[in-house]
């Protein structure tokens, strides 16, 4: 393939960067930079596996080099930051990037693999060692330099990656290495030729909490064309995490940002009104439309096998259209104007009939088989998405008990109001009609078929053993829970209906978008705020999962090392908190509920301000030393089943909540 072998800052021209930050977490050195067409996220990781990555949102492209395990732990330090910088390739194609330099306490680096491609490509050699063959590339070593440098597939623009070793480093086509055992000095360039994003100028209003790290993550996330679901892993358009986000911060956002993310849904829609999960784009999109013989063209193909995305556009489109008297006045254009030539009303008029005829069969028979259920031959449906998130489980507490129930009755008021008439038919006012009757009843009848109740003796007997075996001192949670039977909602029901006993956090949706009966209220608050593993409660976080009473292979793949499991999702707590707060807000509670609501959002802010520096991470884990918890980076190698975003666009929620008396 034909490139620019770039051995020469000369070819560059360097800017001063409109955005810039740095966010370091466990063995990760995390540097952002944004500026004109620029935007990458490098990512250092120091340790036993070394690795040198630059993330680009253009495309959702980047560039990796990773390096062979090292004798002993190494220590990268960047003693000159990202700055922009633009080249031009052979064919006078624009290619974009950043200069950095690094030094790393060690006398030798062996080169295990370089990889020039979609960040999706990136993700799957970091967890498997392996890349599609056509991509790779084998560097060009002249002198004191080193480089990568391809096209992309269907010959558009591609990728480089070049190093200058400096001072006594010397460097070949197997590694590098210093001489006299001195530090390694290196000056590196990464670029990309995938089209550059256009940020959003308007983001926050005056009412968002300063947070800088929040508000600098929130900007390198945020485009006119989508919103980007977290760096480095998710440098693109996910559907759930973009509708999640905006529903949290629409408080606090400017008008084209909610507009923005919702066109960007609705741009992504399916002919039948589903939800993009996520999109295949760049060179990510020509592998896919290769291997599925449609040839090596990047037209994005879209993801449509998750389900509650499918349930949260109609929430966050009625709040923004009805409830924001700034999306109300704005409404009659918003729908009329365009994506793809397609007035954005009729496609969400399409979305809106879809859902009511999906919630049809419950709503005439309310049994669990006629739930809404993830699709046939998936282990994952809803945010949980990891292969044991559910717990093998096919129908999600939170799709069926929050989403579904509040899906309809947004769809029944944005119905009533009139404002999608000119887009549909007779049928499917007819269908929309049907939205309020069937919000009622699935607001009735789908929580109770989830509900756990463990008598008191056995829900002691489970709750030591798993404090035992979770390596945790478990009296405070006894304490808690005292002589009571323990009453919560199942994570999931499995293929007969039944209910897995996960004691979870997704009752944060149901606070946030519905109004369980007060007495319910109580019941779920204390059921989830009793100190673990009672409930979810740790001085480090609220945890998303807790598998005490859950039988001995499901608590092991739900351990603090699972994507899902006994960790903390910071938007989780940030659901939880909103939630709250919305409940507050009801005219219908009793004294006493009202007061253990308070409680509650005092002791959940308590740990949330516990770790207020790990708060824009997408997750964490714990450790458990001296009597207490302890914040653990997630992503360590040999342990953790994945590795967490240090900028993600759900975790920036808390620039639209505040503390209780702090508002």
């Amino acid at each position: 393939m034909s490139a620019t072998w770039v051995f020469s800052p000369a070819v560059f021209a360097a800017q001063p960067s409109q955005l810039s930050f740095r966010i370091d977490e466990g063995h990760n050195v995390n540097s952002f930079v944004r500026e004109g067409d620029v935007a990458a996220h490098l990512l250092l990781r120091s340790g036993e596996l070394p690795r040198i990555l630059v993330a680009f949102p253009a495309g959702n492209s980047g560039v990796g080099l990773w390096f062979e395990p090292t004798e002993s732990p190494i220590t990268w330090n960047l003693t000159a930051p990202p700055r922009p910088f633009t080249a031009r390739d052979k064919q006078g194609r624009a290619l974009n990037g950043i200069e950095f330099a690094v030094e790393v306490n060690a006398p030798r680096l062996k080169f295990r693999g370089a990889v020039l491609s979609s960040v999706r490509v990136l993700r799957d050699f970091e967890l498997s060692g392996t890349a599609p063959p056509e991509v790779l590339e084998e560097p060009r070593a002249t002198g004191r330099f080193i480089a990568w440098a391809r096209d992309r597939l269907d010959g558009a623009a591609g990728y480089q990656l070049s190093i200058e070793a400096q001072g006594g480093t010397r460097i070949s086509a197997e590694g590098i290495t210093s001489v006299a055992n001195a530090p390694l000095r290196l000056k590196v360039w990464a670029l990309t030729g995938e089209p550059p994003l256009t940020p959003l100028d308007r983001m926050l209003t005056p009412a968002a909490i300063d947070d800088a790290r929040a508000r600098n993550a929130l900007a390198f996330l945020s485009y006119q064309e989508k919103f980007l679901a977290g760096s480095w892993r998710f440098d693109t358009y996910f559907g759930r995490d973009t509708l999640i986000s905006a529903l949290l911060l629409a408080p606090v956002l400017e008008a084209p940002a909610i507009e923005s993310a919702i066109s960007s849904v609705l741009e992504r829609l399916a002919p039948d009104g589903e939800v993009a999960h996520e999109e295949d784009i760049g060179e990510f999109a020509v592998l896919r439309n290769q291997r599925e013989g449609r040839g090596r063209v990047d037209t994005p193909v879209y993801d449509y096998g998750m389900v509650d995305d499918d349930f949260l556009l109609a929430p966050l489109a009625a709040r923004w259209l009805l409830d924001d008297s700034r999306g109300s006045e704005r409404a009659s254009r918003f729908l009329a104007g365009q994506g793809d030539g397609v007035p954005r009303g009729e496609m969400l008029a399409r979305n809106l009939v879809w859902l009511v005829e999906r919630a049809a069969a419950f709503a005439e028979d309310p049994r669990a088989e006629n739930l809404v259920a993830i699709k046939s031959g998936r282990m994952t449906g809803n945010w949980r998405d990891s292969e044991q998130g559910l717990g093998r489980g096919r129908y999600a507490f939170d799709i069926n008990a929050a989403l579904v129930p509040a899906a309809l009755d947004a769809a029944a008021r944005i119905h009533e109001r009139g404002l999608l008439n000119e887009w549909l038919d007779a049928r499917q006012r007819q269908t929309l009609a049907q939205a309020a009757p069937r919000a009622k009843i699935w607001a009735e009848k789908a929580p109770g078929l989830f509900a756990v109740n463990i008598d008191g003796g056995r829900a002691r007997a489970s709750i030591q053993s798993y404090a035992r075996e979770a390596g945790v001192d478990g009296k405070a949670a006894l304490r808690s829970l005292g002589r009571a039977s323990l009453a919560f909602h199942a994570l999931s029901l499995d293929a007969q209906g039944r209910p897995v006993p996960i004691l979870n956090s997704d009752e944060g949706f149901r606070l946030l978008l519905t109004e369980p009966p007060v007495d319910e209220l109580a019941r779920t608050l204390t059921a989830i705020l009793r100190p673990f593993p009672a409930g979810l409660l740790t001085d480090v976080g609220l945890l998303v999962a807790n598998p005490a009473h859950a039988d001995p292979e499901l608590r092991r793949e739900f351990s603090r090392f699972a994507y899902h499991g006994t960790v903390v999702w910071s938007w989780q707590q940030a659901l939880l908190a909103a939630g709250i707060d919305r409940q507050l807000r009801r005219q219908d509670l009793t004294r006493d509920v009202r007061v253990q609501l308070e409680h509650a959002s005092r002791e959940l802010w308590r740990v949330i301000g516990n770790t207020r520096a790990w708060r824009t991470s997408e997750l964490w884990s714990w450790s458990w030393s001296k009597g207490r918890f302890h914040a653990e980076a997630f992503g360590r190698p040999g342990a953790d089943a994945d590795e967490s975003n240090a900028a993600q666009l759900w975790s920036t929620v808390f620039l639209g909540l505040a503390p209780p008396g702090a508002k």
